[in-house]
């Protein structure tokens, strides 16, 4: 991921349920089936990998057939002895034993994500690997391989795998990006290689993508088994000789041709563990539904509002609804820069409540940070006995609200027509607002004089920016 900004929460589903699916990945399942059936005559080589000749057997027993049955039977078994499924007794003799771990797969959720985690590590790694037809060409005659004529380094090969799923991560996680949706892989392919400010792809550029993307159907097709990821791969037709007669009549816009991928529930979870293990923040809703309303408002300004919400339900689903009111509206107080943004996510949280709260709103309604809010929640539901707000109030409440829109939104389409609707319809807003007792007040009217259309408003709204940053001894 180039982009150094917080990554939205994900939404993960349950441990109990995700430690299922890992169980039924085939990679994992394989892997199980084969450490209960090695035996005290299975053998290993110096590697650890099953020998040779014990391969159909270990095919056999896992069902598999066909050319790459022998293949999928030692992969299995690398993973078996990864995970700690089987352990190696003897080296020289190459005999093994089941593995202490095996009986994790029969514990807790916890316990088998952990061993599934394990497996991931070992996929990737296999998917970071040069084709087996490829290493073997590049032998030389003392058994080394060599590395240059590969044109591979398996470092940037990691480097470039994590940060193709760190993507993938980000487009599935993001308010705008496709959800539960496949992502086509040269859209996946294209975010690693075309720079953010390049308009049309130069011919070299989109060869780089053409590349990228037979690079990443292989290593697509290694991890769908290990269930971090669905994969519909290209389109073989595509990887035909140009001179050869395609057997069928394919269409040429069908943009699924070229490979789709889609993140698992279980690949969310498997990739958010290892940007944590990076260090990497990667938030989850659910994660602050034990903190305090203060963590609570905090740490969902940057969320997106559909995260917020989930958030903020799971919170007050934990607390008695008229003590998580109040508590909300303690934590809103403040002047600091933050305080506009936690007043708005509590305006928000307070309309997920019911008529329980009225008690905790008519309480603040003298509060001068939190006045205007209870009386538009008490208006907007039908409350009577509420006091009209002063004028000095109505100021307030507007550019708390705008300098909340600003953090929260920046310059968006939607606080400009706010900005263009309160300056029509208040002829008189700029001569008052800039004597708003507001630590915000000359920054929201700078962005109102930034964001007007109107040059004649938008100067009216610069000078009194002027003003109330002089009256602040800015």
């Amino acid at each position: 991921m180039s982009d150094s900004s917080p990554l939205p929460p994900v939404r993960l589903h349950p441990e109990a349920e995700l430690a299922r699916d890992a169980l039924s990945t085939p990679l994992l399942a394989r892997a199980a089936r084969l450490a209960r059936w090695a035996g005290e005559d299975t053998r290993v080589d110096a590697g650890g990998g099953l020998v040779e000749e014990q391969l159909p057997a270990a095919a056999a027993h896992l069902g598999l057939t066909g050319d790459e049955a022998a293949a999928h039977a030692s992969e299995a078994w690398r993973v078996a002895v990864d995970t700690g499924l089987v352990a190696i007794v003897d080296e020289e003799e190459g005999t093994v034993a089941t593995g202490e771990d095996l009986a994790l797969l029969y514990g807790s959720p916890q316990d088998v994500l952990g061993v599934w985690l394990t497996a991931l590590e070992t996929a990737l790694a296999d998917a970071s690997v040069p084709d087996l037809d490829d290493l073997v060409d590049a032998m030389d005659d003392g058994g080394e391989v060599d590395f240059a004529s590969l044109d591979w380094d398996p470092q940037v090969e990691q480097e470039f795998l994590d940060g193709v799923l760190g993507n993938l991560y980000l487009l599935t996680v993001s308010e705008d990006g496709p959800g539960d949706g496949p992502v086509p892989l040269p859209a996946l392919a294209a975010s690693m290689i075309v720079p953010s400010d390049m308009g049309e792809p130069t011919n070299d550029v989109l060869e780089q993508v053409s590349d990228a993307m037979m690079r990443l159907d292989d290593q697509f097709r290694v991890l769908e088994p290990v269930g971090i990821v669905e994969y519909q791969p290209v389109d073989e037709a595509l990887m035909a000789d140009v001179d050869e007669e395609p057997a069928t009549v394919v269409d040429e816009t069908d943009v699924t041709r070229y490979g789709m991928v889609r993140l698992t529930p279980l690949g969310l979870y498997g990739l958010r563990s290892r940007l944590l293990e990076a260090g990497i923040p990667a938030p989850a809703v659910g994660d602050l539904a034990d903190k305090g309303a203060d963590v609570l408002l905090d740490g969902t300004s940057t969320f997106p509002p559909s995260a917020a919400q989930a958030e903020t339900e799971q919170w007050l689903d934990r607390r008695e609804p008229l003590a998580a009111v109040r508590e909300l509206l303690t934590a809103a107080r403040g002047s600091d820069s933050g305080a506009p943004l936690r007043r708005l996510r509590c305006q928000q949280a307070l309309s997920l409540v019911g008529a329980v709260a009225e008690p905790a709103l008519r309480e603040v309604l003298d509060d001068a940070e939190l006045g205007g809010l209870a009386r538009v929640w008490l208006t907007e539901r039908g409350f009577g006995d509420v006091p009209p707000p002063s004028q000095d109030m109505v100021f307030w409440l507007t550019v708390d609200t705008i300098a909340a829109q600003l953090a929260a939104e920046g310059n968006s389409e939607e606080l400009q027509a706010l900005v263009e609707g309160l300056a029509q319809q208040h002829g008189g807003f700029f001569a008052a607002a800039w004597r708003v007792d507001h630590p915000a007040t000359a920054d929201v009217l700078e962005a109102m004089g930034r964001l007007h259309p109107d040059k004649r408003v938008a100067k009216e709204a610069r000078k009194a920016a002027f003003k109330a940053r002089s009256q602040q001894g800015g």
